[in-house]
């Protein structure tokens, strides 16, 4: 059997076609395709009551937090700063608890860009809610670059599943404004820009999550 493959939904808060997608639950397709080419099953989530993550858990074999905007930084005890972008806590309650479910179910987690920050957040850590907070941050980690074209260098930690997937050095693109703060207990930073700003994160006690920031 395929593996089935989680991907939590976002929301289209505004839609001017004839169809009207207006609170349309989606996915990104770059993702279900990426799914689908690797062998697995594609099982897209609306966000829904923390009550019902439970219901879910039958249904996938692991887990993918995609893009979107960012994480309320309520959950890691902030009020929002002034360069903070649009949030979405409905999002963020349903996928903290189904996070943190899916870590004690031992489900395989996998974070994309918001989702790594996510990740980090549900476990306890915190964001920097803007890369002007991070005075160590000098690079360009917003591109103006359409999205599939590489931005800057990263480096990899030795021994760590990310350098297995992209080598020692790869030359990515970046589209995020905001960066960890303090790392989650149990994460460890595993790719880091030239200016130190996390960009990968993995667990430390097993193969269970693997998050990068794009």
């Amino acid at each position: 059997m395929r593996p089935r493959i989680a991907v939590p939904a976002d929301t289209i808060f505004d839609a001017t076609n004839v169809i009207n997608m207006r609170n349309a639950a989606f996915a990104p397709r770059p993702i279900i395709e990426a799914i689908v080419k690797s062998g697995g099953v594609p099982v897209i989530f609306p966000s829904v009551a923390p009550k019902y993550v439970k219901d879910y858990f039958d249904l996938f074999d692991g887990i993918i937090f995609a893009g979107g905007v960012d994480v309320d930084p309520t959950f890691y005890q902030q009020e929002p700063h002034q360069n903070l972008g649009a949030t979405y806590y409905k999002r963020d309650v349903f996928e903290i608890e189904l996070c943190k479910q899916a870590l004690a179910a031992g489900k395989a987690i996998m974070g994309i860009c918001r989702g790594m920050q996510l990740i980090n957040v549900a476990l306890g850590g915190s964001l920097y809610q803007d890369l002007s907070e991070d005075k160590k941050a000098y690079l360009k980690h917003s591109q103006i670059a359409p999205g599939n074209m590489p931005s800057h260098h990263v480096s990899t930690k030795e021994n760590s599943r990310i350098r297995g997937l992209v080598g020692e050095r790869p030359y990515v693109n970046s589209r995020h404004h905001q960066v960890l703060n303090q790392v989650a207990p149990g994460l460890v930073v595993s790719a880091w820009a030239d200016d130190q700003v996390p960009e990968a994160v993995e667990s430390l006690a097993s193969d269970q999550i693997l998050s990068i920031i794009i």
